[in-house]
C-alpha cells in the first residue's frame, strides 16, 4: 500500500518540475494521445504537452491537457491519433462540481492525472507535419476505425450499429438514453463495456481457428504466442479499458501456466495482474471499471463455487443453466455495495436479464467476429436482426413493473458498514462462524440505521437551494419529499437531468412541481405574486428589469433580494426603499453586470452571492 501510494505521487503530473501550467504559455506544442471524440461539431482528445512557448521561446514542458476543439462546419480539420499541433489556448483548471450529488467531472479527470482543460476554436491550431506516439496504437486505432465504418456501411438502423461497435470493437458510438438506460437498469451495462465474456469468447475462436497446431509441442508453443499475441492485440483495439487489462492479463497467465503443465491459483492470478496493472498505471486503483471488474472476478472465484452447490441437476442443460445463474448471482453480490453507491439503483430481476443476454451476446460476438474477418457481409441483417432484438427484449424487462431500485444514495460511512456487513455475512456462511455473524448483523444494524436516520431528517426538510448554472436559472423550494422548482429548465433537459435531478435524488424528493419566473402561484406554504415570494416565513423579492416598485405595499423587508436578467437599478439604489439582508444574483446576469452589482452592493457592506462558478447556495430553515 505505501508503494502505491508512491507511485501515485511520483507520478502526478502537476508535481513535475517541469509541469506546463505552473506557467502560463500563450502558445503550446502538444501531439494527440488519444482518439479525438466528435460530438456536436467539437472535438474532444486528451494531449501530451511537449513544449510552451514564451517571447516566441520554446522551454521543454510535461503534463496532460485535455481539449474541447471547436471545428469549423465548412471545413473541419481532421485529427487522429499521434498528430502534432500549435494551439494556442488559455488553459484552465477544471472546475469542481458546483451543485450537491452533481458528477465530479474534475476527480474523474484527476484519476487520469489530467488537471487542465482548454476551448479552443479551429482557427487557433495548427497542424504540424510531425507525428508521435506509439505505431502500434496508431495502427490499432486506425484498423478499429475502419471496422467501424464497415458496420456502419452494413447495418442500417443507429442504435444497433451503436451497440455493435461498442460490443465488438470498444468503440464509444452515441447510444440514446433509452437504451443505455435499458441496460443500466436490467443490470448488464457490463455487454456495453469489453470485458472478461468479450475476451474469453476471442480465446475460444483463437483456440479453435489454431486447433491444427497441437500436433506436437513445437507447434503448441507457436499457437500460445499467437493467441497471447491476438488477445493483447484485441485488447489495444478496443482501448485498453481495466476490465479488458484484467481479462488479458489473468488469460495470458492461465494459458502459459496450463501449456506448462503448471498449478494455477485463482486468487494468485487475480491479485497478480492488479499488482501489474498498478505497476504500469498506479491511477487504475480509483477506475470504477478496476474495481467492479475485480471485485466481480473474486465474487466468482469465491461464490460461485458454494452458490452452485446449493442444488444439484441430473439434466446437462439444466444443470448449465443453474451454473449460469450462478455466475450472475455471485458477481452481484460482490459488486453489490460499489455497484449502488456509485450508480444508486439496483436491479432487481438481474437475474433473468442476464439470463436473456447470454445467448444474443455470444451470437453477435461470433457473428461480428466473422464478418470483419471473413467480410461474410450477407449475415448482416441477421447480426442487425439479434441486436434488435436484444435491445427490444432488455427495454421490455426494464419497463416491467418494480423492475429495479432507483434513487438509493449513501454515503462512504454507509458504504463501510454495508461492505463490512456483507464481507462477514459471507464468512459466517461459507465457515459457519457465529461471531462473524453476529458482527455481520452488528454491523448492517449501524446501517439501517444511518439509512433511518436520513429518511427521517429528509422527512423534515425544510430548505431553499439555488443552483449554479451557467446560463439558466433553477431555486428549489424543498418540503418533505416535495419540491418546487422555479426554473426555465425542463424535466427532458440535460441540464436539469445533469445538475438539478440528482442533488434532488439525493434527499428523497419524490415529486417536483416546475413553475417559471413568469408565471404567479399559489401552492402549499408557497407563494408567488408580483415579484415577491414567500416559502413558509421567509421572503424573497425577484428583481428583474420588470419590476415594479409600486405594487410592493405594506412592509418593504425581505430577506433575500434575487438579482435576474440584468436590471438596471443597482443594489445600493434599490436598498433607499426596500430593505434586505442578503443578495443573489444568477447567471441570467451579464459578467459586467454581475461584477458591477458585487461593487456596488459592498456600499452598503452587503457582500452578494454570486451563483455563477461558485458553490449552490443553500438555506436551510430548520436551522
Amino acid at each position: 500500500m505505501a508503494f502505491g501510494a508512491l507511485l501515485c505521487a511520483l507520478n502526478k503530473q502537476f508535481l513535475a518540475p517541469d509541469y506546463f501550467a505552473a506557467k502560463s504559455y500563450r502558445i503550446l506544442k502538444i501531439w494527440i494521445s488519444s482518439e479525438p471524440q466528435q460530438t456536436n461539431g467539437i472535438l474532444r482528445f486528451n494531449a501530451e504537452v511537449i513544449a510552451g512557448y514564451e517571447d516566441y521561446q520554446p522551454y521543454k514542458v510535461s503534463g496532460i491537457l485535455l481539449i474541447a476543439l471547436q471545428t469549423d462546419s465548412l471545413k473541419p480539420i481532421k485529427l487522429n491519433y499521434g498528430n502534432e499541433l500549435m494551439v494556442a489556448a488559455k488553459y484552465l483548471p477544471v472546475a469542481p462540481p458546483y451543485n450537491p450529488a452533481e458528477f465530479d467531472f474534475r476527480a474523474w479527470l484527476a484519476s487520469k492525472n489530467c488537471y487542465q482543460q482548454a476551448f479552443v476554436k479551429q482557427n487557433q491550431v495548427i497542424k504540424l507535419g510531425g507525428q508521435n506516439g506509439s505505431s502500434v496504437i496508431k495502427y490499432a486505432l486506425d484498423l478499429r476505425k475502419r471496422q467501424v465504418e464497415i458496420y456502419r456501411k452494413i447495418i442500417k438502423n443507429d442504435e444497433a450499429f451503436a451497440v455493435a461497435s461498442t460490443l465488438i470493437l470498444g468503440y464509444r458510438a452515441d447510444l440514446s438514453g433509452e437504451t443505455l438506460a435499458a441496460y443500466s437498469k436490467t443490470g448488464t451495462i457490463h455487454a456495453l463495456s469489453v470485458s472478461g465474456m468479450h475476451v474469453g469468447i476471442i480465446y475460444i475462436v483463437l483456440n479453435w481457428l489454431l486447433l491444427f497446431l497441437d500436433r506436437n509441442s513445437k507447434l503448441r508453443l507457436i499457437k500460445i504466442t499467437i493467441i497471447c499475441l491476438l488477445i493483447w492485440f484485441y485488447a489495444l483495439l478496443t482501448g485498453f479499458s481495466p476490465s479488458v487489462l484484467r481479462s488479458a492479463m489473468m488469460l495470458t497467465v492461465y494459458i502459459l501456466a496450463k501449456s506448462f503443465n503448471r498449478p494455477t491459483n485463482g486468487y494468485n492470478i487475480l491479485a497478480f495482474t492488479a499488482f501489474c496493472l498498478l505497476i504500469y498505471n498506479p491511477f487504475l486503483i480509483w477506475d470504477v471499471g478496476f474495481q467492479l471488474s475485480f471485485l466481480a472476478v473474486l465474487g466468482l472465484l469465491y461464490l460461485q463455487p458454494k452458490i452452485y452447490k446449493w442444488c444439484y441437476f441430473k439434466h446437462r442443460w439444466a444443470d448449465r443453466l443453474w451454473s449460469s445463474v450462478a455466475l450472475s448471482i455471485a458477481a452481484q453480490i460482490a459488486t453489490f455495495p460499489l455497484s449502488v453507491y456509485y450508480f444508486h439503483q439496483f436491479p432487481l430481476y438481474f437475474i433473468f436479464s442476464n439470463l436473456f443476454l447470454l445467448l444474443p451476446v455470444t451470437l453477435l460476438m461470433y457473428l461480428g467476429i466473422i464478418i470483419l474477418l471473413f467480410k461474410f457481409y450477407f449475415l448482416a441483417p441477421v447480426f442487425e436482426w439479434i441486436i434488435i432484438f436484444l435491445n427490444s427484449g432488455l427495454k421490455w424487462i426494464a419497463n416491467l413493473p418494480v423492475s429495479g431500485i432507483s434513487g438509493v444514495w449513501f454515503n462512504r460511512p454507509q458504504l463501510f458498514l454495508l461492505s463490512f456487513a456483507l464481507f462477514l455475512f459471507l464468512i459466517a456462511l461459507a465457515n459457519s462462524h457465529k461471531k462473524s455473524l453476529m458482527l455481520s448483523l452488528l454491523g448492517l444494524l449501524a446501517f439501517q440505521l444511518l439509512t433511518v436516520v436520513h429518511q427521517f431528517t429528509t422527512g423534515q426538510q425544510k430548505k431553499i437551494l439555488f443552483f449554479s448554472l451557467k446560463k439558466n436559472y433553477a431555486v428549489a423550494f424543498i418540503n418533505a419529499r416535495t419540491a418546487i422548482l422555479l426554473t426555465n429548465l425542463t424535466e427532458s433537459d440535460k441540464n436539469y437531468r445533469f445538475h438539478i435531478e440528482p442533488a434532488l435524488s439525493q434527499i428523497r424528493i419524490k415529486t417536483v412541481v416546475f413553475i417559471k419566473w413568469e408565471a404567479d402561484t399559489t401552492l402549499a406554504h408557497f407563494k408567488k405574486k408580483d415579484h415577491q415570494l414567500h416559502f413558509y416565513q421567509y421572503k424573497i423579492l425577484l428583481y428583474d428589469p420588470y419590476f415594479n416598485a409600486r405594487r410592493i405595499a405594506g412592509h418593504r423587508v425581505f430577506d433575500m433580494v434575487w438579482f435576474h436578467q440584468n436590471p438596471e437599478i443597482a443594489p445600493s439604489t434599490l436598498y433607499k426603499n426596500i430593505i434586505f439582508h442578503s443578495l443573489i444574483i444568477d447567471a441570467s446576469n451579464r459578467d459586467y453586470n454581475i461584477d458591477k452589482y458585487r461593487k456596488d452592493a459592498n456600499k452598503i457592506r452587503l457582500q452578494p452571492y454570486i451563483l455563477k462558478k461558485n458553490k449552490a447556495y443553500l438555506i436551510d430553515l430548520n436551522n
